[in-house]
């Protein structure tokens, strides 16, 4: 068998638990399973970051930073967009096969003994996601990496990845989403995501609502952490457009780095990068203004603000709640100059479609309303009522290969209309990799 063949079957291993939103808070069987496996998460120093929107990105560029010092990093994240080697990831790439593969076969004997106890007791296996934070924490282990980036499945005080202990706890802005699991205020899913503060650890967070920040303020001084807020001990001195992202200057922690080029778009990016840089000053103390350069330089977030067609303009983002959804919104507006936005629009059911729709709205000449491929896709003609009931002229597509190609012809028959796809990261995924296979880059082939 393959090394492909083999991490595929890893994989399928894993679909076959409860899913990623089959959500308790447990986070003792993971613990379980790896006190067996000797703890591999003490091995290597770690970055926790959690928020609502932003983590990835943030978790992205961080990695960068900590890789531009010369040590070898570790990344996890989730969803992924392709394939899920993406979640794990040394030195800026997906794991290989074989390591995934190797890993797998290290915690399978223990996963087998510790889901027997479960069962004994009269709870669920392993789940997929509790299992997939053990496996990359193994995988970091055997690289060996020197320092972890590790973004939060969801929430923080249960999740399974705060097993580890974060160095630095790293706050994206919080805001309404996963209410039914996490809390119905901002206060409540601020207190969960509160959870990833460690016993003197150091917390750095992006600009947040009052009542978040007092959540954070308070957690921060029960386990003796120190803290910083963008906008007060550290932020965004300037930012403007270049070509193919934007040239930023960053108030830091501890030294101020000017006109630093950011190969990504978007206003949210760009402060993004300065919690980022925030994050790593706090791991090493300071870091010089070349750590800055080279690793703002090499960031990449697939799937947030991405370019994936020309001729016409197609932009791909993974925006699944509102707040994304403003922001991709924002990022539209101060990066490209268009007149008309054709936006493809497909949500999962368990998500905001009415306020992702409408944050959407004020950008969409035309909405051509489309379901990603999950089990959990919201109908098609659910998305199409919400845009029509908002005065939108609307299509209807069955899969995004229709809805792309319909929203592609509409754009390319003026040099002032452009595409946006969103919704979803399950739909930003599949954007990815339709471009890919049929060069929208290439422009519009009748």
């Amino acid at each position: 068998m393959s090394d492909r063949d083999r991490a595929d079957a890893v994989y399928a291993a894993l679909l076959t638990r409860q899913g990623e939103q089959w959500i308790q808070p447990r986070i003792e069987r993971t613990r379980r399973v790896l006190e067996l496996l000797a703890d591999p998460q003490r091995t290597y120093r770690v970055i926790h970051v959690t928020g609502t929107n932003g983590k990835t990105s943030t978790s992205r560029m961080i990695e960068s930073l900590v890789r531009s010092t010369g040590l070898r990093t570790g990344l996890f994240t989730s969803p992924h967009l392709v394939r899920f080697t993406e979640r794990i990831m040394i030195d800026g790439e997906p794991v290989s096969d074989a390591a995934v593969a190797d890993a797998w076969d290290e915690i399978a004997p223990f996963v087998e003994l510790v889901d027997a106890e479960l069962a004994a007791a009269g709870d669920a296996a392993l789940t997929f996601f509790e299992l997939l934070t053990v496996l990359g924490f193994v995988v970091f282990a055997d690289a060996p990496v020197d320092v972890l980036v590790l973004e939060v499945g969801m929430g923080g005080a249960w999740d399974s990845t705060n097993t580890a202990d974060g160095d630095v706890a790293v706050f994206a802005p919080i805001a309404l989403d996963h209410a039914d699991r996490l809390g119905s205020s901002i206060r409540e899913i601020a207190t969960v995501k509160s959870g990833i503060v460690k016993d003197g650890a150091a917390v750095v967070s992006a600009r947040q609502e009052p009542e978040a920040a007092a959540v954070l303020r308070a957690a921060a001084a029960a386990r003796g952490a120190t803290i910083a807020f963008e906008g007060e001990e550290f932020g965004l001195s300037s930012q403007r457009l270049a070509v193919g992202g934007q040239l930023i200057s960053v108030r830091g922690l501890s030294g101020t780095f000017d006109e630093q080029y950011l190969p990504l778009y978007g206003f949210h990016q760009g402060a993004n990068a300065a919690l980022a840089i925030a994050a790593v000053e706090s791991l090493f103390g300071s870091i010089g203004a070349e750590v800055v350069t080279d690793g703002l330089a090499q960031a990449t977030s697939p799937g947030r603000l991405q370019l994936v067609g020309s001729h016409p303009i197609v932009v791909a983002d993974a925006a699944h709640n509102p707040h994304g959804a403003r922001a991709l919104v924002a990022g539209l507006r101060e990066t490209f100059d268009v007149d008309e936005w054709g936006v493809v629009v497909g949500v999962l059911g368990d998500k905001d479609a009415a306020g992702i729709v409408d944050a959407l709205a004020p950008v969409a000449a035309r909405v051509f309303a489309t379901a990603p491929e999950s089990e959990r896709a919201s109908d098609p003609d659910l998305v199409a009522d919400l845009a029509e009931a908002r005065g939108a002229t609307v299509s209807v597509h069955p899969g995004l290969d229709d809805a792309a190609e319909a929203a592609r012809e509409w754009a390319a028959a003026s040099d002032r209309r452009a595409v946006v796809i969103a919704g979803s990261v399950v739909l930003a995924g599949e954007a990815l990799r339709l471009s890919e296979a049929e060069d929208w880059k290439n422009g519009w082939q009748e």
